[in-house]
């Protein structure tokens, strides 16, 4: 009787200590979608929701469950490029305005430093599948840091072109944006045919949006590259996760627009649509273990010095037309979320997306 009593002790004690590990160990995530807002400060955010609801706090992105602001400095001045603002947070190093995952050791135009490895690339190494999305042109800074290196962010079709020779992995899956006018030219003068490269490395590569949407549903590799800014936003994103969600390892996706331009309207619209398209995003990957993350490589000074609440809020802002140096808002929902919290530098975003995955 007596060793019944101790083998029922026994294995008791041992099923509350595994259920106290499992407990302590922390979700993961599966997939990871980082939305960008570019040149979207705290005031854009404001003015924005004020312009598509009538009043403030309206934003999905603003009643996400997890908040903090993000210090976005680059390595050698207070207010930082696309290029070395995305390199902080793919990479967790700050680097010099102008350079593309590379190293403070590089020097611009001139000399590259060490290679910075990305949070895409550690993805490919992983075999997840990985995906950029982009209203600005392509191979600029912001999707440029995700996926290349290089010690100018100037050199557009150089940096379109490592999609054909990737460090890491086998290659980013899907690329949906503009630029072709800039990129071709570039990548031509450089011997690069993208028409036979592409295919060669098992990519669809389409100009066109009713291509691209034909070929989501039949590749798992798509190169989208467009002559036009103007495609629909939703769409792009909804076809990559078509595509990105078949992979069953998980995915990490970057989606990035614009949103900062001297005409405040756009400014402000642009942020409502692309609001949407996260408010959506959200709904679609419900219960998928999925960190969805939003916030800005950079704020704007784009201000609202005095607007009566009974008078449209666009005749009353002001915007001087440079970055500025503020913090900015990262939001968050999904597993790893509860670290986005407080106050600190743009690298932290990159260790709070590679911890979520567990790496």
């Amino acid at each position: 009787m007596y060793l019944q009593v101790i083998r029922v002790l026994l294995t008791a004690g041992l099923v509350i200590a595994l259920w106290g590990c499992g407990a302590s160990q922390e979700q993961r995530a599966k997939n990871v979608i980082l939305f960008i807002g570019d040149g979207t400060g705290i005031p854009t955010i404001n003015a924005s929701s004020i312009y598509g609801y009538g009043k403030p706090q309206q934003l999905y992105v603003q009643q996400m469950p997890h908040i903090g602001l993000s210090e976005p400095s680059a390595a050698s001045t207070w207010v930082t490029d696309s290029a070395a603002g995305m390199t902080a947070i793919m990479t967790g190093q700050k680097t010099h305005n102008g350079v593309i995952s590379l190293s403070d050791e590089t020097v611009r135009g001139e000399k590259d430093g060490k290679v910075l490895k990305t949070l895409l690339e550690y993805a490919e190494e992983r075999g997840l599948a990985t995906g950029v999305i982009s209203n600005s042109t392509i191979s600029d800074a912001t999707p440029a840091a995700c996926y290349a290196h290089s010690n100018d962010r100037r050199k557009y079709g150089f940096i379109f072109a490592q999609i054909l020779k990737p460090q890491f992995g086998d290659g980013i899956d899907v690329v949906i944006g503009p630029g072709r006018d800039t990129i071709l030219p570039e990548a031509e003068e450089l011997g690069v045919d993208f028409d036979v490269g592409f295919p060669k490395r098992g990519y669809t590569y389409v100009a066109d949006e009713e291509a691209m949407v034909k070929a989501a549903g039949e590749t798992d590799r798509l190169i989208a590259l467009y002559s036009s800014e103007d495609f629909d936003f939703a769409l792009a994103v909804e076809k990559a996760l078509n595509i990105l969600t078949r992979n069953p390892k998980g995915f990490f996706l970057m989606v990035e627009s614009n949103n900062h331009f001297k005409d405040a309207e756009k400014s402000l619209s642009r942020l409502v649509a692309m609001d949407k398209v996260i408010r959506k995003t959200a709904e679609r990957m419900e219960g998928t273990d999925t960190l969805i993350l939003f916030t800005a490589d950079h704020s704007y000074d784009l201000r609202i010095p005095s607007a009566p609440r009974t008078q449209e809020i666009v005749p009353h802002i002001v915007i001087d037309g440079h970055h500025t140096a503020e913090e900015v808002l990262v939001a968050a929902q999904g597993p790893g979320a509860e670290k986005v919290k407080g106050m600190f530098p743009n690298t932290q975003i990159f260790h709070i997306m590679k911890d979520a995955y567990g790496w």
